[in-house]
């Protein structure tokens, strides 16, 4: 099973934050980090999860109506730990950028199922080329029009189909998304694994994320692997790496 980190290392570090990138880079063994984007008011590009900015900062209000300057100013609790802020994209490959090159993957999940961020395809796309980070970086979205414009920029892009069921995963990449990969809810195997054979299945899971304690408990990867599933994106891969 190949373990990424959701979020960074966000069950004992606050999510999308560069000290849990920071974290997530020093595990041992880590197949990749996974993170979301979005664009501000004025078009730069953070990294952030929810559309708004309530759940994850003292601020109220959507991220598309702050400006790069105004997001900067809000605080991420961080326990005993500096406070954080909201990372741009360019911040986190600034900082992961060595460990990429040494074979760390990244994940850019493009957090435009909700909101379409025009342009944002074209961004991402641009700055991870100017960077020549193209090879350790795959790009996912519910989306599946975003997936396909993101074909097209650069025909050679790793792309993943998120979706809560395998099935529906199945059925978008086999509309012609351009994805090759599967990125279900754990919870959404619901095909057999024959089904399955010859697609990277890389699930997500949810829940129990910073500040939430930790459970204390391991997943068992036998049911998992016999359910067709080669990568887990969680919260807590320090504990199994």
């Amino acid at each position: 099973m190949k373990i990424w980190a959701h979020r960074g290392c966000s069950q004992r570090y606050p999510e999308n934050t560069l000290l849990a990138f920071e974290k997530a880079a020093a595990v041992s063994g880590l197949t990749g980090i996974e993170l979301d984007i979005q664009l501000t008011r004025d078009g730069e590009m953070v990294v952030i999860h929810d559309e708004r900015v309530d759940r994850t900062t003292e601020g109220m209000g959507y991220v598309r109506d702050y400006t790069l300057s105004q997001i900067k100013k809000l605080h991420i609790y961080a326990d005993d730990k500096p406070s954080q802020e909201v990372p741009t994209i360019t911040e986190v490959l600034d900082l992961l950028t060595s460990q990429m090159k040494a074979g760390l993957k990244l994940n850019i999940e493009l957090k435009n199922s909700v909101y379409p961020y025009p342009g944002m395809e074209e961004k991402i796309v641009e700055l991870i080329q100017k960077k020549g980070l193209q090879e350790f970086v795959v790009y996912s979205s519910f989306y599946a029009a975003s997936l396909e414009k993101l074909k097209r920029l650069d025909p050679a892009v790793e792309l993943g189909i998120l979706d809560s069921r395998v099935s529906d995963c199945l059925y978008k990449l086999r509309g012609g998304c351009g994805a090759a990969a599967l990125h279900p809810f754990w919870r959404g195997m619901d095909l057999k694994a024959q089904e399955l054979e010859g697609y990277v299945v890389r699930v997500w899971m949810s829940g129990h994320l910073y500040p939430e304690k930790p459970t204390g408990t391991k997943l068992d990867f036998g049911p998992l692997e016999a359910q067709g599933i080669t990568d887990i994106i969680l919260n807590e891969p320090e504990v199994y790496l």
